[in-house]
C-alpha cells in the first residue's frame, strides 16, 4: 500500500511539474510574440526563449549549420548562455528584450546552461544537431 501511494505521489508530482513548465513556456511564447516586432527578423532561426529561469523549449533538435537565437523575454532578469561542457566561453549577459545567436556547425549534443542561474535555479538545456 505504501509503495502504491508513493507511486501515485511521484506520478502526481511529475504531472504537476510538467504542467507548470508548460505554463511557463506558454507564457514565454506569448511574451516573445508581444516583442517580436521590435527584434530583427527571426526567419530561418530556431528560437529559444529565456523566461522565469527556464529555457523554452529546454531541448531542441536542429540541422547542422542552423542558428539558434536565445531571446530573453523576462521583464527584469539578465541571463547568459554557456556551452560549458563544449569548452566555449560564456556569452555576455543579455537583458530583457535582448538576444544572443549561435550557429551550430558540428553534429552532436550540446548541453548549455545559464551562467548565473544553473546551479541554484536549474536553468539548463541542450541542442542536438543532426
Amino acid at each position: 500500500m505504501f509503495i502504491r501511494s508513493l507511486s501515485i505521489l511521484v506520478v502526481l508530482f511529475f504531472s504537476i511539474s510538467q504542467a507548470v513548465a508548460g505554463d511557463v513556456c506558454e507564457n514565454a511564447q506569448a511574451r516573445y510574440n508581444e516583442m517580436k516586432s521590435t527584434l530583427p527578423s527571426d526567419e530561418g532561426l530556431i528560437i529559444v526563449t529565456l523566461y522565469k529561469y527556464n529555457f523554452c523549449p529546454k531541448q531542441v533538435t536542429i540541422k547542422k549549420d542552423s542558428t539558434v537565437r536565445f531571446v530573453n523575454v523576462d521583464k527584469r532578469t539578465s541571463h547568459s548562455v554557456w556551452l560549458k561542457e563544449d569548452g566555449k566561453e560564456e556569452s555576455d549577459r543579455f537583458f530583457p528584450e535582448e538576444f544572443w545567436d549561435i550557429k551550430f556547425e558540428f553534429i552532436g549534443n550540446f548541453p548549455y546552461l545559464c551562467g548565473p542561474h544553473w546551479e541554484q535555479k536549474g536553468m539548463v538545456g541542450s541542442v542536438t544537431v543532426e
